[in-house]
């Protein structure tokens, strides 16, 4: 791996209301070189909600 910092962020998500939902970092992804795979890595692991991978944004430079 060229960079070691994750390419991407692992929340959980649940849903309280019609339209709420609490969206909780709960860990990061590094993509597989190829692009054909992620590396995981949970700080936690969700028994309720959803779990989603989110690319993470890319900084700007000089802000």
């Amino acid at each position: 791996m060229k960079n070691n910092q994750p390419t991407h962020t692992i929340f959980q998500v649940i849903e309280r209301e019609k339209d709420i939902r609490l969206w909780s970092r709960i860990g990061a992804a590094w993509m597989h070189q190829d692009g054909e795979g992620f590396n995981l890595v949970f700080d936690t692991f969700p028994l309720t909600g959803n779990v989603v991978v989110r690319k993470k944004p890319s900084e700007e430079k000089g802000a």
